[in-house]
């Protein structure tokens, strides 16, 4: 039964003072009745004693508090979920943006989620194929693995997020969906997502859901929440393998300061409230596999880092929730590299348990460890190239300023619009170490160098 006040004291700006109530709870939802007919909605943020503050997900303009009234609904925001939200696109609150008729719920979640038991937790140890050289040959994404992606202003993160989204599948088949969460982006972007989707036919597959930069800050905080409750129904209710991607975190955190700001918190680091951390985990940890179910979720999120500071604190937090990052580079963009995926500083965390025999391919772990020691000497010979000269360099100091450089070209380089299997990119891995003396080959076995090394040049082994 709705609860009405007309106690209604105080506005500012996007939070509401309603006096005089009884049995509200944090997070419920609101609905204020306007005279004029019209309704607007918002969320209790605060209880104390008989007062609520709430926030309105609208702007407060015009709203007349002598007349207006506030009726408590008795839950906190739901999203009706079901298998038909595969090709659609949303707004941020899981109304449809594509002209489409609403979903017909098969079920009405609450958007927080109930927390998976950590006993039930299974360990993420299957392979997600992405496509991109130096995610899956050097930072393997694993099935139930949250692998965020440290993006600088400027960059292309949104084709990475968009070529992601169209490439990722699960080896050995099994249903896979793609929830995508934009937050905070603008007009023009979001449309690239949408057309870019279509245009590759990868919209079949992908629930899309869109927050823009002009919409209420909270309703910025709700999106993820939005996402992550369709990616759990999809997951563990249907039985699919999901990828979210979320972007930009960046500005889910802006909100959440804005929110704290306007309720007058104490702020922790940089302006951010102090329970930035545990806000963020709450999303994070929605990720995972559950013991005795098909399904799995699997996370992206993405953000930009301020100043391009990885010390910020939305970087850094994210970071210790996480299992790693994949790190995007400002110089290898000016080098017209694409996607510019600096992948020394990048790391997975858990892509050993995701690579090997029966899942990727037997010489995976030891290819891997030479590309990285090799390209990390390779710059490193470049590096002392551009202080002391060429002719500082040992004949083999120069092989590997060449290996630097062509693995660049060759393996980072691939385009947004080239896809690669595992197979593929471990062929290149191949090509790539040919330029270096067998010698030199330490950290691959000798099976492997006899197996590997002249693949391909006769046809065969």
């Amino acid at each position: 039964m709705y609860r009405e006040y007309k106690t209604i004291k105080e506005v500012v700006g996007p939070l509401m003072l309603v006096e005089g109530v009884e049995g509200v709870k944090y997070n419920e939802l609101c609905d204020i009745l306007c005279d004029d007919g019209t309704v607007r909605r918002g969320k209790v943020l605060e209880i104390n004693r008989d007062k609520a503050v709430v926030q309105l997900f609208e702007n407060s303009q015009g709203l007349k508090i002598s007349t207006a009234k506030a009726r408590f609904l008795g839950h906190s925001q739901r999203l009706d979920v079901s298998r038909d939200m595969l090709g659609r696109v949303f707004d941020g609150m899981g109304n449809p943006r594509d002209g489409g008729a609403p979903v017909i719920p098969e079920k009405t979640l609450d958007i927080n989620g109930e927390p998976i038991n950590p006993a039930a937790r299974d360990y993420p140890n299957e392979f997600i194929q992405t496509g991109i050289s130096a995610i899956d040959g050097l930072n393997t994404l694993v099935r139930g693995q949250k692998l965020p992606v440290f993006s600088m202003s400027g960059l292309p993160h949104a084709e990475l997020a968009a070529q992601i989204a169209r490439q990722a599948k699960v080896r050995g088949g099994g249903n896979f969906a793609v929830v995508f969460a934009a937050i905070g982006i603008t007009f023009e972007e979001a449309q690239y997502f949408v057309e870019d989707f279509r245009r590759t036919g990868a919209i079949e597959r992908t629930v899309l859901f869109t927050n823009l930069a002009d919409d209420p800050a909270v309703e910025r905080i709700a999106t993820p929440r939005i996402a992550l409750t369709c990616a759990e129904y999809l997951a563990f209710t249907c039985g699919m393998h999901v990828l979210v991607i979320m972007t930009d975190i960046t500005n889910y955190a802006e909100a959440l300061r804005e929110v704290s700001a306007a309720r007058r918190e104490i702020p922790g680091r940089r302006g951010y409230p102090g329970y930035l951390y545990t806000d963020l985990a709450s999303l994070y940890e929605r990720a995972g596999r559950i013991r005795g179910s098909e399904g799995s979720i699997t996370q992206i999120p993405i953000l930009t880092m301020p100043e391009d500071d990885k010390t910020h604190p939305i970087p850094d937090l994210t970071g210790y929730i996480t299992e790693g990052q994949i790190i995007l580079s400002r110089d290898l963009y000016k080098k017209g590299m694409n996607p510019p995926i600096d992948v020394l500083p990048s790391l997975s965390r858990l892509k050993d348990k995701g690579i090997g025999n029966g899942k990727t391919r037997e010489d995976h772990a030891d290819t891997m460890n030479q590309l990285f020691a090799a390209y990390a000497r390779g710059k490193e010979c470049k590096e002392l190239s551009a202080i002391l000269g060429e002719a500082a360099l040992s004949p083999v100091d120069k092989l590997y300023a060449k290996f630097a450089e062509e693995f660049e070209r060759l393996y980072v380089n691939q385009g947004f619009e080239t896809e690669r299997s595992i197979e593929q990119t471990l062929d290149l891995g191949w090509e790539l170490l040919k330029i270096l003396p067998v010698g030199e080959l330490k950290r691959i076995k000798t099976a492997f160098i006899e197996k590997y090394l002249n693949k391909g040049e006769d046809g065969k082994a």
